[in-house]
């Protein structure tokens, strides 16, 4: 049971990830030095399918390698492409 919520978690971190890649414009990545949208989107895809198939079949072998590149575009690319774009005004964020 505790591995089972574990590999739910997993999932919603990873399509929360591939919701929030095709919500950012395209031109945000290659002027972040981020590589390009679509290799995030196709990789997060990816994740989130191998996630889903953990949490509703035996398929657990790859979860984790889904886990890392979800945890890689949410900790280290969403910051970076979020920042464009985006007029914060004068004092900062309110």
């Amino acid at each position: 049971m505790l591995w089972w919520l574990i590999f739910v978690a997993i999932f919603v971190t990873s399509l929360f990830a591939l919701v929030d890649a095709v919500r950012t414009p395209g031109q945000a990545f290659p002027a972040m030095d981020k590589q390009t949208k679509k290799l995030w989107v196709g990789l997060l895809a990816v994740a989130t399918f191998v996630s889903f198939s953990a949490v509703f079949t035996s398929m657990r072998f790859f979860v984790f390698i889904a886990l890392i590149a979800s945890l890689i575009y949410l900790l280290d690319v969403r910051p970076a492409v979020r920042s464009i774009g985006r007029n914060e005004g004068p004092y900062g964020r309110w």
